[in-house]
């Protein structure tokens, strides 16, 4: 029986999300499964990844074939050089204690690449925020300075029209007090005519 060692796809549309399992070859994507292996979350940055590293490596002694995808995952979580570690220690070039040591001292420098770029993401996340406040806030004091202008030349408006309406009634004064005193030298040049 060909064994594969594959993703089978779970999760809603549009959010996959996926078990890694050992698998014969004839079965359906989503079908009977062997061993369940792990999990396998691409929705998450980076991807979340949980996988039964020694069981994966006996799948693969025993001739298990991973495809692309899943022979990613595996170098990715150290699988595959846990396997050619264990193939070291058979022929006798390794001694059990130098093969742990190397796979764990790969696991923390891999854990270190992990977290910078953990620590980089949420950087770059803070950076974008302040970005965004820092924007919000010069839109609000542009905002408010608008609305200053506006209060300004509405002030500006209603100082016109009081002195306008100050000058119209001036020179409503005015033009009564001429007509007054046109009517008065009228009356004089009457009365000079008169007498």
């Amino acid at each position: 029986m060909p064994v594969k060692i594959r993703l089978q796809r779970h999760g809603k549309k549009g959010k996959p999300f996926f078990w890694i399992v050992a698998a014969d070859s004839r079965a359906k994507r989503d079908g009977k499964f062997l061993e369940k292996l792990g999990i396998y979350n691409p929705n998450t940055n980076p991807a979340t990844i949980e996988l039964d590293v020694d069981g994966a490596v006996t799948w693969l002694q025993n001739g298990a074939q991973p495809t692309d995808t899943a022979r990613a995952i595996l170098s990715y979580k150290g699988a595959l050089l846990k396997k050619h570690l264990a193939v070291g220690v058979k022929k006798g070039a390794l001694t059990e204690e130098q093969a742990e040591e190397k796979f764990k001292a790969w696991l923390e420098e891999k854990e270190g690449k992990i977290d910078s770029k953990k620590e980089s993401l949420e950087k770059a996340k803070e950076e974008e925020k302040a970005k965004a406040l820092e924007a919000e806030k010069a839109a609000n004091a542009k905002r408010e300075a608008e609305a200053k202008e506006a209060e300004e030349a509405e002030a500006a408006a209603a100082a016109e029209a009081e002195a306008a309406e100050a000058t119209d009634e001036a020179t409503v004064e005015s033009a009564e007090e001429e007509v007054g005193a046109a009517t008065a030298e009228e009356a004089k040049t009457e009365d000079k005519k008169d007498a």
